[in-house]
């Protein structure tokens, strides 16, 4: 039997039912897409605005930093020690450029390219946007910028520009003074970002590296600016937007007085040493000369690995700034300090006399300490001692006295110590004591190493500039200026003095005694190389031993290296009744001192003293 079909009855009702949920559930996903799509565009458009607004503007709109102008340096009379030169490099503009090889080989016959100039601008080109300059040559000369001006026009895409660098016009002159700029290096960068001056630095590559361009850089630097320039979405320049100017470093002046720089460099030609001239009125540094010198110009360029070789291997040490970080023995130099120690502490007066045969000995031992003045001097007072310089009288009085009341004494004038001039480099000497030798040495203290003490020798060292710190003392009569080079500084609108902060003074028990250390190193200076000057003077003269003779051994310089020659020295001031300058003198394995660095201080004194005399004598009628 054949089987009917069976018909399917549907549920309308249900079915309807159904439809309404499925599109209700279909309704309620769009809603809740729309609102989500609402809320994600009132986020983006009302909530983040202004951070989207300027990440747009980050693409839209490039800052470019603007580097300050350093300021510039001058001396006490406004005469320019550094200044800002412009210079001229060659600047490329790849794109624009058809064929690189071909410009590059025509262009050197106008301007010579080196291998190094080339092979560097071609690594560099790898690496660089094709429409943004790439430096090929720097520091064009002038011959150089005359003849690619005539020919620029054969060259499309090369075009010269210009920017600033330091440049030092004295040369030589003043590098231990004002030391020099340079690149930032690593070291430099992690050093400005600890501070938080990094920013600061955005345009800017070099910085001070030492002398008054590193210890005044944050008055040099000055503050960047910036300008705002509208690019595509490439990074091409459309238009620029806004500038915002640099605020250039600050000009300061210093206390040097050029014409006396030059002066002390003068007579220094040829020689290895120092002269360190003082304004004891208020401490300023009026010549701070150090040789041999070197250039500064050249690493503000980039100095070569030779070059910077030549001078770090020289064997007189041009590097090495002799006037704070040289350390000599400051032999006689240091007597009336001694002698006044000795009055002060009553261990001698002004009638003292010590018997001086020629030689000392320490009461039961046979050594003999010899005087310079092989037969003696005779029956010797303070006067006597210091005016002759008589080793013999000093012998008894460091015996006398102790190497600790020595050392006490002395660190009141700062030996031993930084003397904290404005700049960093700087070695604070050594002020020997008994301690000092345990720690260093892990030795005992011996009465010889007293008795070399006396006379300014054995473990004493001492830099020039720390030595005419302490005759700043001795001519002030107590009253203690620290050393400073920085002047004045010159803003926008006016010109503002750089604080004195003057130390609390030296005061002795028995004021008289200044004069008396005063009075003989006048009649030193009478009996010496100012005898015949126009205006009165104090000295001292030493003869600083650079290494040990044995006892009965005579000293020959003509037999020895030159290097082994004793260092000549001296320390004066003048005016004597109101002294305008102190003076210090090392001449490096030049003999006895007032021989040889007597002259050299008399001229510097009669340079500064008798200018102003000079001058009226020589005007124009």
């Amino acid at each position: 039997m054949q089987q009917r079909k069976r018909i399917t009855m549907h549920d309308h009702a249900a079915e309807a039912a159904l439809f309404r949920r499925r599109a209700m559930f279909t309704f309620i996903c769009v809603v809740i897409l729309l609102l989500t799509l609402v809320g994600n565009l009132y986020h983006l458009q009302i909530t983040s605005y202004k951070d989207y607004a300027t990440r747009s503007n980050d693409n839209r709109i490039r800052v470019v930093p603007l580097p300050p102008s350093r300021g510039l340096i001058y001396d006490r009379n406004g005469k320019l020690l550094a200044e800002n030169q412009p210079f001229y490099s060659l600047e490329v503009i790849p794109e624009k450029v058809k064929d690189m090889g071909t410009m590059l080989n025509e262009l050197n016959k106008v301007i010579p390219l080196s291998d190094d100039e080339r092979q560097n601008f071609t690594e560099a080109l790898k690496f660089h946007r094709r429409f943004k300059p790439l430096t090929l040559k720097s520091h064009l000369t002038e011959q150089e910028l005359a003849a690619f001006s005539v020919n620029q026009y054969r060259f499309d895409g090369v075009s010269i520009e210009a920017g600033l660098n330091r440049y030092y016009p004295y040369g030589e002159l003043l590098t231990h003074v004002l030391g020099y700029v340079g690149r930032i290096n690593n070291r430099d960068q992690k050093a400005l970002e600890l501070s938080g001056d990094w920013p600061d630095y955005a345009a800017t590559n070099d910085i001070g590296k030492q002398g008054v361009e590193k210890f005044y850089e944050s008055l040099l630097h000055g503050k960047p600016g910036h300008l705002e320039e509208e690019v595509n979405n490439l990074g091409r320049h459309i238009r620029t937007l806004k500038v915002e100017a640099p605020e250039p470093g600050q000009d300061i002046y210093l206390t040097i007085d050029l014409a006396l720089q030059q002066k002390a460099m003068e007579l220094l030609a040829g020689r290895r040493g120092s002269i360190v001239a003082i304004d004891p009125r208020d401490g300023g540094i009026l010549a701070m000369a150090s040789s041999p010198s070197y250039d500064p110009n050249q690493f503000v360029h980039g100095i070569s690995a030779k070059a910077y070789s030549d001078l770090l291997n020289s064997r007189s040490r041009p590097l090495i700034n002799r006037a704070t970080q040289g350390q000599y023995a400051p032999a006689s130099t240091v007597k009336p300090f001694l002698a006044l120690m000795g009055l002060e502490d009553g261990i001698v007066n002004e009638k003292t006399r010590v018997w001086d045969p020629g030689f000392w000995q320490i009461p039961g031992v046979e050594r003999k300490y010899r005087d310079w003045k092989r037969w003696g001097h005779g029956w010797v007072d303070v006067y006597g001692a210091i005016i002759n310089s008589c080793d013999t009288y000093f012998y008894d009085l460091a015996y006398k006295s102790g190497v600790d009341r020595i050392s006490s004494f002395m660190d009141q004038f700062g030996f031993g110590e930084n003397t904290g001039v404005d700049i960093y480099e700087e070695s604070p000497g050594n002020m020997p004591s008994r301690d000092w030798k345990r720690l260093r040495y892990n030795q005992p203290w011996y009465i010889g190493d007293t008795i070399s003490v006396g006379i300014g020798q054995g473990y004493w060292t001492t830099t020039p500039l720390q030595l005419a710190t302490a005759v700043t003392i001795l001519a002030n009569k107590g009253r203690r200026l620290p050393p400073h080079l920085l002047k004045s500084i010159k803003d926008s609108t006016s010109m503002i003095d750089s604080p004195v902060e003057e130390h609390a003074p030296l005061e002795l028990k028995n004021p008289h005694h200044w004069e008396v250390i005063a009075d003989a190193m006048r009649q030193t200076a009478l009996k010496s190389r100012f005898s015949d000057a126009s205006y009165s003077a104090a000295m001292k003269t030493g003869t600083g031993q650079v290494f040990s003779v044995a006892e009965d051994a005579k000293y020959d310089a003509d037999t020895i290296d030159e290097h082994l020659r004793d260092n000549a020295l001296i320390v004066a001031y003048a005016p004597f009744e109101n002294p305008k300058i102190v003076l210090t003198v090392i001449l490096e394995n030049a003999g006895w001192g007032g021989q040889n660095a007597g002259p050299v201080a008399r001229a510097m004194m009669d340079e500064y003293l008798l200018r102003d005399k000079w001058e009226l004598t020589h005007a124009q009628p």
